[in-house]
């Protein structure tokens, strides 16, 4: 593969690492022992000194690792003079694992793989991925687009850094990879990284194993800690990717805590291996940025000072911006719908980025997510307490419906308009707007069920909301995965009055069990929900544009409007909605198309 060009930029050697090093950290838990005193030569995935059996190995991976035996370093010799960036620093090598496949943790029969397509090889890097962890829709696009690229004939790897909240289960039946020492930053010390890998459905998972960065029980704490965890993963997943010696065509990157990796291949990376993979990078919500002062990110990142500039990670004359960095260094940008792509380019909805992204608009674009099919299926949905399909949604809703009143203590009525609502309870969600207008709707033959937990204010006023409408109104301040699906199931429409939102798997999750949105056009609930024409009998559902409560209180009469009145039109548009195909193929293969576009051989 030919070497791709790296930043147009003129390129400066780093300055010197001068400034003292702060206090540091304690140790790696188990791996301090280790970590040298001084640097040692770079090298690049060095081939082990020697290997051990593969048996002995797989009985020492799962929970405590002993320390390894110290090894001698070989330094690489360079196919030519490095331009201004460092090598890639991985010191100290461990030995490689010979290929013990991990053990597989689903059904025998593995996806069905397009073979007649091209193939390519994709990394993923982020910072969640469902089942491990999850705290919103980045984890379910890290969890189902790898498994639809899998059929379309792409060999896939995730990387996810170790959280010590993974659940036991899956931790168990991690393989270990191998370990290496790796330099970070200024901080004049060498971090153990060691390899988790668990392969599922056809795609590998491995995972960034260091228990200094990832031993907290959540995976976002504030930004304090998090610019130095995620500096450090961003550099160890590159790392790990030489010291395994998978080299991808593609990596594909997700949000600001994956952000510093394009800018890092391009710059201490790019004589490396990895150097030569295209990259392409994702905004999932551009309101989270990775935002912090330039001599905290430059002394834990380590990058060349030519990279704190106004055209990549400088921001506000002060600060520097990760994600604004790697949407610079990136080939490619996408976000999760069309509509959210043209939004970030305005002062509305840029969130300060607006000028940056028009600059470089040239290559970006939206591609809409989709839902797996094999998570979200009324038929099949071991979570509900009746099943149903396109073929007898009319009969057996009312059934679900009846079950999910029972079940939160609401008046058993198969007659009453039931209006869910599921989300995280904070002001982008649109949720003052619902406040505002919830005595309105309560007319005594709607019922609303709100799930979710968030901001304290709105956690409080649907409590008070719920007292206040007893049998009518269900409040439930929690997380519960398997009650956001019997809503799903059970109500007849979904609110979604989000602010902005940049795709929204909610409504996609709502259409697919035949429950109607009721959205706000922005975003990806624009691209994905066409509002009902009452002349034509077109649409899938019902919206509003102005972030207006007046507006939305309208939208929810069109939608009771239609149920108690023409239910016939309703029912149609019930069924129009499961027919409507929302799973991942169509959106993979975008994706796929993109990278087939940055590697055309």
């Amino acid at each position: 593969m030919a070497q791709k060009k790296a930043d147009p930029k003129a390129k400066q050697a780093p300055a010197q690492e001068g400034a003292a090093a702060p206090a540091e950290k304690k140790p790696a838990a188990k791996k301090a022992a280790k970590a040298p005193a001084e640097k040692k030569p770079a090298v690049q995935a060095a081939a082990p000194a020697e290997k051990k059996p593969a048996v002995k190995k797989a009985a020492k991976a799962p929970a405590e690792k002993k320390p390894a035996a110290k090894k001698a370093v070989t330094p690489a010799a360079p196919a030519e003079p490095a331009p201004a960036a460092e090598p890639a620093a991985l010191v100290e090598v461990a030995p490689a694992q010979p290929a013990a496949p991990a053990p597989e943790a689903a059904a025998p029969q593995g996806p069905v793989v397009q073979t007649d397509l091209p193939r390519r090889s994709v990394a993923f890097i982020g910072s969640e991925c469902h089942p491990f962890v999850k705290t919103g829709g980045l984890g379910d696009v890290m969890y189902a687009l790898p498994r639809e690229l899998v059929r379309l004939n792409c060999d896939v790897r995730v990387i996810l850094p170790r959280y010590a909240c993974i659940p036991q289960k899956y931790q168990d039946k991690m393989v270990y990879r191998g370990e290496f020492y790796m330099d970070l930053g200024e901080t004049g010390r060498n971090y153990y990284v060691g390899i988790m890998e668990y392969i599922c459905d056809g795609v590998v998972y491995d995972f960034i194993d260091n228990q200094e960065f990832f031993s907290s029980g959540n995976p976002y704490t504030n930004l304090v800690d998090d610019i130095p965890k995620y500096c450090f993963f961003s550099k160890a997943a590159l790392a790990a990717l030489n010291y395994m010696n998978w080299i991808p065509d593609i990596i594909h990157c997700h949000d600001w805590q994956a952000g510093l990796v394009p800018v890092y291949l391009r710059t201490l990376f790019q004589d490396s291996p990895v150097g030569h993979a295209q990259t392409v990078i994702t905004i999932h919500n551009l309101r989270f940025q990775g935002i912090y002062n330039i001599p905290t990110i430059r002394y834990w990142s380590g990058l060349p000072d030519y990279v704190f500039h106004m055209g990549a990670l400088k921001q506000n004359y002060v600060d520097a911006n990760m994600f604004k960095g790697g949407l610079a260094y990136a080939n490619r940008i996408t976000t999760v719908s069309g509509t959210y792509a043209a939004e970030i380019q305005t002062a509305e909805y840029g969130e300060g980025l607006e000028e940056h992204l028009r600059y470089h608009s040239g290559k970006l674009r939206g591609i809409v997510n989709g839902i797996d099919y094999g998570m979200w299926d009324p038929a099949s949905d071991g979570a509900l307490a009746v099943n149903y399909s396109l073929s007898n949604v009319l009969e057996r809703k009312p059934l679900a419906k009846r079950a999910l009143q029972e079940e939160l203590g609401l008046v058993q009525d198969e007659g009453k308009l039931v209006i869910g609502l599921i989300s995280r309870l904070t002001n982008q969600k649109g949720l003052d707007l619902v406040n505002a207008i919830v005595p309105q709707v309560m007319d005594g033959n709607t019922q609303v069920i709100v799930l979710g937990t968030g901001d304290k204010q709105y956690e409080d006023a649907f409590r008070y909301f719920e007292n206040a409408y007893k049998g009518m109104f269900s409040a439930c301040i929690q997380y519960d995965e398997a009650r956001a699906h019997r809503i799903y199931a059970g109500a007849d429409a979904l609110l979604v009055p989000s602010r902005f939102e940049p795709c929204g798997l909610t409504q996609l999750n709502a259409m697919h069990y035949g429950t109607l949105p009721i959205v706000r056009e922005t975003g990806g609930l624009k691209d994905t929900v066409e509002p009902y024409n009452q002349y034509t009998g077109g649409g899938n559902g019902f919206t509003f544009d102005r972030y207006e409560a007046g507006l939305l209180l309208d939208a929810i009469n069109r939608a009771k409007t239609l149920y108690f009145t023409d239910r016939w039109h309703w029912d149609e548009l019930v069924q129009r909605d499961m027919a409507k195909d929302v799973s991942w193929e169509n959106s993979a293969r975008q994706y796929k198309d993109l990278y087939l576009e940055l590697t055309p051989w």
